[in-house]
């Protein structure tokens, strides 16, 4: 709402999902710039492609689950053209009640293979709207991902800012530090408490903020490879295809052989109906299970 208020090229599309996504609330303010497809992800995600032919700066915003209808239309429709438009991919992640059909956890995976999409997620809702804004200017197609649920309570600056794409966020660095913690949205404030937990124990890590799936910080995560060894690699997201595989594709793409990885994320399965507290334990995504693995990779 408030870069629309600015661009008047801002146009908002959602699939019947204007109350989940808070679009109700653009649609009362734009209503002229609102629009809801119905239960028709393919036909919003080219009726978007269509808009940005025409100069519009589509915003279309649909639940990461039902992103997966759209696939084809993502690639044929958007992204061969090269056209810029913002496919914001709520629920990104666990959803918790709504069970296995609502789970949005293989986005990163089938999103980052497509040609010309940027794909990235954000570690809080101050950095949302920074991504946001990035996404509208940076004049490509864009997939914008980010978890159900509240934020996490931090401030938000008055006007959001464009960042560079493709660049992470070294978050905390010690100067010992023979271990890293690379992580990726949500996962990103469970690797900081983790590695403060893991400082008390005299353990120092490096946690880096990737922000982007694609393209990978190519300069941030090698020297983080050459300098710390070990890397932990976190995700709300399947492991298969996913952030920390793209991260071992960037380190075999680069020569980079002696470090080792522990990937963390879902594995080849579908996650069961629980809350996201629960999901995020039991698949060892959260601040515990992060630090537990950071152990088990330091005693190798």
């Amino acid at each position: 709402m408030k870069l629309a208020e600015q661009d008047p090229r801002i146009v908002a599309i959602t699939a019947a999902m204007s109350e989940g996504t808070g679009l109700d609330r653009f649609a009362g303010k734009f209503p002229a710039r609102f629009y809801d497809v119905g239960m028709a992800e393919q036909h919003g995600v080219t009726f978007a492609a269509g808009l940005a032919t025409q100069g519009f700066v589509p915003i279309v915003a649909i639940y990461s689950t039902f992103m997966q209808r759209a696939y084809d239309q993502v690639i044929h429709d958007v992204c061969l053209q090269k056209l810029p438009l913002v496919l914001a991919m709520d629920r990104g992640g666990f959803v918790g009640a709504d069970g296995p059909t609502h789970h949005g956890l293989f986005d990163f995976a089938f999103l980052r293979t497509v040609p010309n999409l940027i794909v990235m997620a954000p570690k809080d809702e101050n950095e949302l709207q920074h991504m946001l804004k990035t996404a509208v200017e940076c004049g490509l197609p864009v997939s914008l991902r980010y978890p159900r649920g509240k934020g996490i309570g931090v401030p938000l600056d008055e006007a959001p800012r464009a960042l560079p794409v493709g660049k992470g966020e070294l978050l905390v660095n010690p100067p010992d530090a023979a271990m890293a913690i690379v992580a990726i949205g949500s996962c990103v404030y469970p690797a900081l408490a983790a590695a403060e937990t893991l400082k008390a124990e005299g353990i120092q890590v490096r946690v880096v903020n990737a922000r982007f799936v694609k393209p990978l910080d190519a300069d941030l995560l090698c020297e983080t490879a050459r300098a710390c060894k070990r890397i932990v690699t976190v995700e709300e997201n399947a492991l298969m295809g996913g952030f920390g595989s793209a991260v071992l594709e960037l380190f075999s793409e680069k020569g980079i052989t002696d470090f080792f990885v522990r990937r963390l994320g879902i594995p080849d399965e579908f996650a069961p109906q629980a809350t996201q507290k629960e999901l995020r334990r039991m698949y060892g995504i959260d601040a515990d299970g992060i630090a537990g693995a950071v152990r088990d990779l330091a005693g190798r």
